[in-house]
């Protein structure tokens, strides 16, 4: 098996080719399926490691690099291990190749835990093949010999030279199958400062190279004109004009709509803006914002005809809650990604052969969808993938909607290679979204003040179209604070309309995470307790001792409980999501009936901190996103048309707006848990749980609305 080379006697079923004889193992099976070279870079060292003979070592990052600095985190696993100097360490990005590295897929936060052993085994086998060839030449026991920055050194006799000069007796050796791994204590590289990302130098000069660079002798730029409402079909469109636009070379009808090639950007933009298009809009979504609001909240009430997953149920879920019961509610709108790179892809389709350039989130998927739309097989399918311009979920569709948008644009381009460009209005209106969410809730109040029932409804667009709706429920399902409760009904309606929607960062934590902190904090209000100590309760009774740790350290570094400036407030959420436990304390005031956020103090438990210097940065830049999400975030929709087409309605926060952000690491040594999604979540309910203690007032929908200050 090559990567041109299939077996045969396979069939393609369902995007996937079966291999009729001569592959048995499913890793096999897989890569027959997906093709790759068993070893792409023939290293001697593994598929993660190349060592140059100038003595540089170069580590293959098969995650995607979309801004979160994983390559850094992943680079130090393996610097650590090798002993490597860190200062002489680079990374590049791995094209897609199921055979050498596995299903490539970059979400839910895991690219570094994920990775955490193989990148150290790769290290530490690779070290312990510069210690065996040392060992050999030098006619000494390996126990004398130590490597350190780059350095292979013997004890004994002094004796001593930089990987460069052992390089081709080290790839001779055979690597250990199970290398031996340092210790935590024993660490040098990571859980320093040392660890910073080595992506800096190119994106600060402009150097670096995104999808919207590439450039090639014959290429063909594509635009697509969409449907403007979700659900719209193609009824008819005249090209006439379009095709009078110089450096227009092509105008043609596609799945998703009508497509224009031209010979520059300028071309097909003014083109497809000449386009006369009729849309057919019978099964299209023609309502509006509002119109969605009010159904959902005839769902959420349970007066509704769906049947919903039931995701978390204790005791008698069927009984009445008795009229003391105490209502919450809160709607969350629709939200767009908004990376600063629009979707974006370069393919090239020549015969059965497809050549993709793109920042692909989930190569591995990408991969089927592009060699369904080409009529080819997945092995037939090569993704070079670099490096994107933001993501936050908009590349991991299992649809890969835009890379296969450009194949099929690029089949009629006989061979020569289109680059696909989305623009922001496309983007904004033409997208996916975080769903529109209605949470509504009924807790009962025990004498000590403390839940004794929960009933919990949700109501959203599912983002699987198969089995239960469990990303809606995430961040609610076993809460610490339903530990006191003895009666837990959580359930998930998920209404169908369509209008599209997809994972965004956090996912379902980026409102379960707002309707938990922020029912919790009104319970405290009524119950007459502090907030910080009614969680302690409640996380005590849980037994949620990693959540304890956080809340301790948050109200020392928080100032929690200090006297703080007239007009004033904190405000404090602490959430777990994709295995990492995040607290916030706020400070907040209400200036011109908008809350200004002045300061975050964040702590986080994440495992092992491999690089603390990104794990602040994360925080910092998911404090960003999901504050920007709560202060002014919202899609809309007016007669099912999207309102917000670009940054002008869609406002982020900007460097005026940005309060300052402290971030405080627990040590641990237990395995890295994800940090790239969980400092979204916590953001908005530490800001609403402000303006309740300055207002006495909840927030029932964000982003947040006027208030009287």
């Amino acid at each position: 098996m090559t990567r041109r080379r299939m077996i045969l006697g396979g069939s393609l079923v369902g995007g996937a080719l079966i291999v009729g004889y001569g592959v048995t193992h499913p890793m096999q099976i897989a890569g027959a399926v997906l093709g790759g070279d068993p070893n792409p870079e023939d290293s001697a060292f593994g598929p993660f490691i190349r060592m140059a003979p100038d003595g540089w070592v170069t580590v293959v990052n098969k995650q995607q690099e979309m801004g979160q600095g994983i390559h850094a985190g992943l680079a130090a696993m393996v610097a650590e291990e090798l002993d490597a100097d860190w200062d002489r360490v680079r990374v590049i990005d791995a094209d897609s190749n199921f055979r050498a590295y596995g299903a490539q897929g970059t979400a839910g936060s895991r690219s570094v835990a994920s990775n955490w052993d193989a990148m150290r085994n790769a290290g530490a086998a690779a070290r312990a093949m510069f210690v065996s060839a040392a060992a050999r030449l030098w006619t000494t026991p390996q126990n004398f010999i130590q490597v350190r920055d780059g350095i292979v050194s013997d004890a004994q006799s002094g004796r001593s030279a930089p990987f460069a000069e052992l390089l081709a007796a080290a790839a001779a050796e055979t690597p250990p199958r199970t290398p031996i791994l340092k210790q935590p204590d024993a660490y040098r590289l990571i859980g320093t400062d040392r660890v910073r990302r080595k992506d800096c130098g190119p994106k600060t000069t402009g150097a670096h190279i995104y999808t919207q660079d590439i450039q090639h002798p014959d290429l063909l730029v594509a635009m697509v004109a969409h449907s403007p409402r979700f659900g719209g079909t193609l009824a008819r469109f005249d090209a006439s004009d379009a095709l009078q636009v110089k450096g227009v070379v092509d105008v043609f009808a596609i799945e998703t709509g009508v497509a224009v090639l031209a010979e520059n950007t300028v071309s097909a933009r003014r083109g497809r803006d000449a386009l006369r298009i009729e849309w057919d809009d019978e099964e299209a979504e023609t309502r509006s914002t509002p119109d969605l609001v009010r159904e959902y909240h005839e769902i959420g009430s349970g007066r509704t005809s769906l049947r919903p997953d039931i995701l978390e149920a204790r005791g008698d879920t069927a009984a009445e809650f008795g009229t003391d019961a105490i209502e919450f509610m809160i709607d969350f709108p629709f939200l767009a990604h908004a990376p600063m790179e629009t979707m974006d892809c370069v393919a090239r389709v020549d015969g059965g052969s497809v050549t993709i350039t793109s920042g692909s989130h989930l190569p591995i998927v990408d991969q089927v969808q592009a060699a369904r739309a080409a009529l080819t097989f997945p092995a037939n399918v090569d993704i070079e993938v670099i490096q994107s311009g933001g993501s936050f979920g908009r590349r991991g569709l299992m649809s890969s909607d835009y890379v296969v948008e450009c194949v099929r644009i690029a089949k009629r381009a006989k061979a020569r290679p289109v680059k696909l460009i989305w623009s922001r209005e496309d983007e904004m209106a033409s997208g996916y979204y975080r769903p529109m969410v209605h949470h509504r809730a009924w807790v009962e109040i025990a004498p000590d003040g403390y839940p004794a029932k929960w009933r919990h409804h949700v109501v959203s667009q599912a983002l699987v179209p198969v089995g239960e709706n469990h990303q809606s429920f995430e961040g609610i399902a076993h809460s610490p604070y339903f530990s006191t409760a003895s009666v837990i009904d959580g359930k998930v309606f998920s209404p169908r309309f369509p209008v599209p929607v997809s994972f965004w960062r956090s996912v379902g934590h980026s409102h379960t995470g707002m309707a938990m902190e922020h029912i919790v904090d009104q319970l405290a209000q009524r119950a007459g307790r502090d907030p910080a100590d009614y969680r302690r309760y409640l996380y005590q009774q849980a037994n949620a001792e990693r959540h304890l740790a956080v809340l301790d350290m948050l109200i020392r570094q928080g100032d929690w409980g200090q006297p703080i400036d007239a007009g004033w407030a904190r405000g404090i959420a602490i959430h777990e999501a994709f295995g990492t436990v995040v607290g916030q304390i706020v400070e907040v005031q209400i200036a011109e009936g908008r809350p200004r956020v002045r300061r975050v103090v964040a702590v986080v438990d994440c495992g092992i901190a491999i690089s603390p210097n990104q794990i602040a940065a994360q925080m910092e830049g998911g404090i960003a996103f999901g504050l920007s999400a709560a202060l002014y975030g919202a899609v809309t929709l007016k007669d099912g048309y999207v309102q917000e087409l670009n940054f002008d309605a869609y406002p982020v926060v900007r460097m005026n707006d940005m309060p300052a952000v402290e971030t405080h690491i627990i040590p641990s040594t237990n395995r890295p848990t994800g940090m790239g999604e969980p400092g979204v979540p916590p953001i908005a309910p530490a800001v609403a749980n402000a303006i309740l203690a300055l207002t006495g007032k909840p927030t029932r929908s964000l982003p947040f609305p006027a208030r009287d200050s």
